[in-house]
């Protein structure tokens, strides 16, 4: 139960990375998935870019299948299947169709705690020993330690494969004994480690505390109120013959059936399974904060700040970064033959969820980065694109047309900088690819950053628009 996290957050935990094309050459979109079952609001570029996006990386990696929603403006945008549920006998994947989300299954268990401290009955700075005496300096762990990752409790399961010992049955009591009453990692608050050890707790702690099961307390107060009617508690039972098939690989070898972990494994950690578009359904109501109070929110998305100041890049259940200047709160999730990724946008009112049946890898968490680069690209105008493309190519001629830029970049672009430029630009050849990848304001400018693809070196281009047009600045490098 990994948490794999975007890029951009430190809140990442090392899967092993399989690459390669295995025994799918060309997966394709899935045929089954009717207009009815599918969602999209999205521009047909962008829709195109995605649908491309997914079919590499399922080629690529050797996924067999994903399942992709988006969030655009608060609403579902987007549904689509891609692959097959069932390599063996090539049944398509469906957006019907439910995955495991492995560990993203604990913001919910956070949720849970932040209710019912809601209610009175919990504040995140009690110690745990409160409701479980029996773990380890339980006195001085407190709760927010338990959701953050700053307990010092050791994980029961940091390996990417289902061990023996996994695959008989355990209650959460026994894990708890196991890898909860022994010395701690750390002292508590001082670091920051990953444990699905912590979830089991918290997971307890909401049972005592409300008087039934935490999977029933989700219903109740979560997942019903938000109409997700295809959750599915998988540490009850194995996924329904309808779901994907759950899948493992070794190397770069075909997908082979992977095991189901024995009963009592995943509580609170990761024992949720629904489809993306359920899923999609939280994460609105985490942009529109319709669940939680305002306060819990900012409690479960500010991240946890360790004894010595540094930050942990973690809050309750969710990875906090900042990736090109927007806000997202991430999880990855991964039980044995299924990962996931879900990554929220709340500045936005965005959101990318992608879920895949092949442990083990990152290929969701990849397409999940691609995805927000495609929802979030810079539209920039075809004028600006089509002028800084031909100052590059000019400059690998050593021209320049001095009228587009300020005193100051002409200044910039003495002798020794042309000669420069030229002497190393012009053996690349033709660019193949220029596009705008970020756009911005810096200083009272426009500031835009290209990518300039060339047969043996990719580029990037720095520069600075005035409000008059001219360039302030137009800087190249390697990128």
């Amino acid at each position: 139960m990994k948490n794999v996290s975007i890029a951009g957050a430190s809140v990442v935990l090392s899967v092993v990375l399989l690459t390669g094309h295995g025994a799918f050459s060309e997966p394709t979109p899935s045929p089954a998935s009717s207009a009815k079952e599918q969602t999209n609001s999205l521009p047909p570029d962008i829709s195109k870019k995605i649908g491309g996006a997914a079919t590499k990386m399922l080629s690529e990696s050797g996924v067999p299948s994903a399942s992709i929603a988006v969030v655009r403006d608060g609403k579902l945008a987007y549904t689509k299947a891609y692959g097959l549920a069932d390599v063996a006998s090539h049944r398509p994947a469906t957006t019907s169709m439910i995955y495991s989300i492995g560990s993203i299954s604990k913001q919910f268990t956070a949720a849970s705690m932040l209710l019912l401290a809601e209610q009175g009955k919990l504040s995140l700075d009690d110690g745990v020993g409160r409701w479980l005496p029996e773990l380890t300096r339980g006195g001085e762990v407190t709760i927010r330690q338990l959701l953050s990752m700053t307990s010092g409790y050791q994980d029961f399961w940091p390996q990417d494969y289902v061990m023996p010992s996994m695959m008989k049955p355990a209650s959460p009591e026994e894990i708890l004994k196991g890898w909860a009453q022994k010395p701690l990692d750390f002292e508590p608050g001082t670091k920051w480690q990953y444990s699905n050890t912590n979830y089991v707790a918290a997971g307890l702690i909401v049972e005592r505390l409300s008087g039934m099961s935490l999977i029933d307390f989700l219903h109740r107060r979560i997942f019903d109120p938000l109409g997700m009617k295809t959750v599915f508690d998988c540490d009850k039972s194995a996924l329904p013959p309808e779901a994907p098939t759950r899948y493992h690989r070794y190397g770069l070898g075909p997908a082979r059936a992977a095991p189901k972990e024995g009963k009592g494994w995943l509580f609170a950690a990761g024992e949720l399974a629904m489809t993306a578009s359920d899923l999609a359904k939280w994460d609105i109501s985490m942009i529109d904060q319709a669940i939680l109070q305002p306060q819990s929110y900012r409690e479960m998305e500010s991240a946890e700040l360790l004894k010595n100041g540094a930050s942990t890049q973690y809050g309750l259940g969710v990875g906090v970064s900042l990736v090109n200047g927007r806000r997202v709160l991430a999880h990855g999730g991964e039980v044995s033959g299924f990962t996931g990724q879900n990554a929220v946008y709340p500045d936005d009112r965005a959101a990318v969820i992608v879920l895949t049946n092949m442990d083990a890898n990152r290929a969701s968490v990849n397409l999940a980065n691609k995805i927000g680069e495609i929802i979030f690209a810079p539209t920039g105008n075809r004028d600006s694109l089509a002028k800084s493309k031909a100052i590059l190519v000019g400059l690998q001629k050593g021209k320049i047309d001095r009228s587009l830029f300020t005193d100051n970049a002409n200044a910039y672009f003495d002798g020794q900088c042309l000669h420069d430029l030229a002497s190393s630009l012009a053996p690349l050849g033709a660019p193949t690819d220029f596009e705008l990848v970020s756009e911005g304001l810096r200083g009272g400018m426009t500031a835009r950053r290209y990518r300039a693809k060339f047969q043996k070196k990719t580029l990037e281009v720095s520069t600075y628009t005035m409000t008059d047009g001219k360039l302030e600045q137009y800087v190249v490098s390697a990128e």
